[in-house]
């Protein structure tokens, strides 16, 4: 088993960078993917931050070729694991620097850091090392072993699902209506019961409030509180005025107590603040 597996890294690990590395190379979104990252920080210069993240994409391309073409080589495998530490080093000044910046790990996702960018991250470290010590191409063992080949990478590439936000939309938010739907039930004004906050951004969702915010929104649900009779749901956004994107705090208030079962009209304010200047950025989502 720990040879199959060791054999296999290499497949495993080579269409992992490659998919992500041809998002940061090629993607239509990596500008404003780079202008919620620390790099616009670091570097203060949103184009530099882009070119950065395509310059990585294209070395990830390049690790995941050597990979999948020359599996046995331990090159491809070390240039892995480095891009691994690499990752790592990256997300912990990024994280210890400028907790609310977003990884552009995969440049397909506005989140901020959390634990499952680290995990993923070093997924790639380890996946590297087994990678490096391949003796059998994947291709043979996929042949001499296809059944516990495909139960091998059915397993870890649920795994690697889990650790990556950028796929929730697939199977982590439908999990979650569901649960609500078969566990929860309709909640109306008046009564003790809290209504979950997994019901208001449900209904901010419906919401024409949240269609004129989201060409801004680039994540999913950061934090939530509620204030002054109002539920606040926070959110990662960038704002492209004049072609100089910036990123954004993108603050919606909701009533704490409504849900889509009482109403299909709810009262919504929006508020976008700049994150480097902690100011609100004046512009009319409607217009």
């Amino acid at each position: 088993m720990a040879s199959l597996t060791t054999d296999l890294a290499p497949l495993l690990l080579g269409v992992l960078l490659a998919a992500t590395g041809a998002g940061k190379a090629f993607g239509r979104q990596v500008a404003g993917q780079a202008a919620g990252t620390v790099l616009v920080r670091v570097l203060n210069d949103g184009r530099r931050a882009t070119r950065v993240l395509r310059s990585t994409g294209a070395v990830e391309l390049v690790v995941a070729a050597g990979l999948l073409a020359a599996p046995t080589t331990t090159v491809p495998g070390i240039a892995a694991a480095a891009l691994g530490v690499g990752f790592l080093g990256y997300l912990g000044y990024a994280r210890a620097t400028a907790p609310e910046s977003s990884c552009g790990c995969t440049a397909r996702s506005d989140g901020p850091i959390t634990w499952r960018a680290f995990v993923r991250a070093g997924l790639v470290v380890v996946g590297g090392a087994a990678a490096a010590g391949a003796r059998t191409p994947w291709w043979t063992q996929g042949v001499r072993h296809p059944s516990a080949s495909l139960a091998f990478l059915v397993v870890t590439t649920a795994v690697l699902a889990a650790v990556s936000s950028d796929l929730d939309h697939l199977w982590l938010v439908p999990l979650r209506r569901t649960r609500l739907r078969i566990f929860g039930h309709p909640l109306v004004p008046g009564r003790d019961e809290e209504v979950p906050v997994a019901a208001s951004v449900e209904l901010l969702e419906r919401s024409l409030a949240w269609v004129a915010a989201a060409p801004v929104v680039r994540s999913g649900l950061i934090d939530h509180w509620e204030a002054d009779g109002w539920r606040f749901l926070q959110f990662a956004g960038v704002h492209d005025p004049d072609g100089a994107a910036r990123p954004v705090t993108v603050l919606f208030a909701v009533d704490p107590r409504a849900t889509k079962d009482t109403t299909d009209r709810p009262a919504v304010r929006v508020t976008l603040v700049d994150d480097r200047t902690d100011e609100p950025v004046a512009v009319d989502l409607l217009a």
